[in-house]
């Protein structure tokens, strides 16, 4: 995992569902931590394009669903601000399934436009994307 080279709002919080825009067999996962993530006592932490999550499968495929699994965020609807100071925001909330903690992505194809901050930081992930924003 690499560093972020911009400020991400952390958009999305923990217990949100959000679809997955691969071929990984999981359609909607619901966020249950992030990893990494530290915040004040009380406080839900939330998470941006790029964070590293674990999530449990809501609905998909019968052989993954109820399963938990490791989730890269890589669109979110809220924007954000890149260090050259343009301000990107997506369509929709979407994420990435992955193999394992090291970032290998589970599924083959990728819909839609993948943020280039998620490429930067995973780059098993940019070698499948097919369109980096």
């Amino acid at each position: 995992m690499q560093p972020i080279k911009s400020r991400v709002t952390k958009a999305l919080p923990v217990g949100c569902r959000l679809e997955t825009c691969d071929n990984s067999g999981a359609k909607i996962i619901r966020i249950f931590t992030v990893v990494g993530s530290k915040t004040v006592k009380g406080r839900i932490s939330s998470c941006g394009v790029g964070d590293l999550v674990m999530a449990s499968v809501l609905s998909g495929r019968p052989d993954i669903r109820k399963q938990v699994v490791f989730a890269v965020i890589v669109r979110q609807k809220k924007e954000y601000r890149r260090v050259d100071g343009t301000r990107i925001k997506f369509e929709d909330n979407s994420a990435v399934v992955l193999k394992d903690n090291k970032g290998n992505p589970k599924g083959t194809i990728f819909k839609g436009a993948i943020a280039k901050e998620a490429c930067e930081r995973w780059p098993a992930i940019a070698k499948i994307a097919s369109i980096v924003v």
